[in-house]
């Protein structure tokens, strides 16, 4: 039986399923919501779903075509989901909370449609994981060395430059001002959105699956190279034309510049990974 033959019983069952869910985590949406509206680490959290649904209307053929033999053993992930959840309720853990809606949509996956539809569907679920935002504790461990890394080699390369410059930390100084690497300036920021963007390229681009994980693998360094280049222009300025010229409308437009750029970066790396790799 396939998922154009399914009963009304199971698509009614569906329905109600999706409208729980709907309920229960209304809240939880809500906040998350809140989050990709407001915290610029997160902001293309709202085009994960948006690409996920892609994913799938990609497959349309494939899963039409897929027999339904709805598993119990469903049950067991969708268990799992629920004690997620109710963990996350009871330390009030929004990143536990959030991300018990991933399994549950794999355990009803599995209970409704079967293995071999979650199989199927294993990457596009898979990638609403990038939507949810890491709890800051996990955040902060790893913006501090990507702060310390980016500050001192920037200050490498400014010395290089012949700029007169040293370093306490993630605090660059200059003979007339003091910058800060702060965490926006770390490359953490930019890799979040670079990797959700770097994995998606990847299935859309790359036909062998070596090269895929590459490019995913890219978006590091790729993301790290282009803050430092913000720092160094910004040092730069600093040093030559005062504080005021690194500031304001330079910090927020070198920002937008600098995902811009590794954004061309990441997509000349595809389409150089599809040319040579074999």
């Amino acid at each position: 039986m396939t998922i154009l033959q399914s009963s009304k019983f199971q698509i009614g069952l569906l329905v109600a399923l999706i409208l729980g869910i709907i309920g229960v985590y209304a809240g939880i949406f809500q906040n998350l919501y809140a989050d990709w509206m407001n915290d610029p680490n997160y902001s293309h959290g709202l085009l994960v779903p948006l690409i996920s649904a892609y994913f799938i209307w990609q497959k349309k053929d494939e899963l039409t075509s897929l027999p339904v033999k709805p598993a119990n053993s469903g049950l067991v992930l969708i268990l799992f989901a629920v004690v997620v959840l109710i963990a996350g309720v009871a330390a009030q853990e929004y990143f536990t909370k959030r991300v018990s809606v991933v399994f549950l949509l794999a355990g009803m996956v599995v209970f409704l449609l079967g293995w071999q539809w979650l199989k199927s569907l294993l990457l596009p679920i898979g990638f609403l994981f990038f939507m949810i935002p890491l709890p800051y504790i996990i955040y902060d461990a790893m913006a501090f060395p990507l702060k310390l890394f980016v500050a001192k080699f920037s200050v490498i390369a400014l010395k290089l430059m012949g700029v007169i410059v040293w370093r306490e930390g993630n605090i660059i100084m200059f003979p007339q001002t003091v910058l800060e690497v702060a965490d926006a300036c770390s490359g953490l920021r930019s890799l979040m959105s670079l990797l959700a963007l770097g994995v998606a390229l990847a299935v859309f681009s790359q036909k062998k699956r070596s090269a895929m994980v590459f490019l995913v693998l890219l978006t590091i360094p790729i993301a790290i190279l282009t803050n430092m280049i913000r720092v160094i222009g910004t040092g730069f300025l600093a040093q030559y034309y005062g504080a005021a010229a690194a500031e304001g409308f330079f910090h927020e437009f070198a920002g937008m510049g600098v995902f811009l750029l590794a954004m061309v970066l990441l997509f000349v790396s595809s389409g150089v990974l599809r040319k040579v790799w074999s």
